[in-house]
């Protein structure tokens, strides 16, 4: 049989191991002992199964009668459920210009608790267009005043700060 990679490393299988001596364990799990490498092979052909090394860097390496398609798919089906598992985190934006109103400001902040409810950042940004590039503590009390709608469910993860033509902060859903 050939090898298949997973997990970015080779599975040693049969005739690729080299190991003079190996541990081996029974397909159904129990320890057979510290055997040869070849006896182990001569087993697992009794068996009609493969000698698969589980267990390379110990000493002796570790080696498992099984049936090696059996062992990827098992090796796949995880790491599958790994990803799954897995939360991706999007930053979700929310814009604003100086002249904004409150009742804006409040449809805007009941977006941004949906978002962070639903466990995604928010980057707040507020533009400012031409001369309002000078009126940069007016975002800053915008942005103030949309927090205080929000942090009952989030913490700043970075503070209101001027980056170009804009004014942005980022929230982050609070940890319960």
């Amino acid at each position: 049989m050939e090898s298949i990679a997973t997990n970015k490393k080779q599975t040693l299988i049969n005739e690729q191991i080299r190991a003079n001596e190996v541990r081996l364990i029974g397909h159904d799990g129990e320890p057979l002992g510290i055997v040869s490498g070849k006896e182990a092979l001569k087993l697992s052909e009794e068996k009609n199964m493969d000698l698969v090394m589980i267990a390379e860097n110990a000493k002796p390496p570790v080696c498992k009668i099984m049936d090696y398609g059996k062992y990827v798919y098992e090796q796949q089906k995880k790491t599958k459920e790994a990803k799954k598992k897995q939360k991706t985190v999007s930053i979700k934006e929310i814009r604003m210009s100086l002249s904004i109103e409150e009742h804006d400001i409040n449809i805007k902040a009941k977006r941004a608790k949906k978002f962070l409810e639903s466990g995604d950042k928010v980057k707040v940004t507020v533009r400012f267009r031409g001369r309002e590039a000078e009126h940069s503590h007016i975002g800053n009390k915008i942005l103030d005043n949309f927090y205080s709608k929000v942090e009952d469910i989030s913490v700043i993860e970075k503070p209101a700060k001027k980056e170009g033509r804009n004014m942005l902060m980022i929230l982050a859903p609070r940890k319960a």
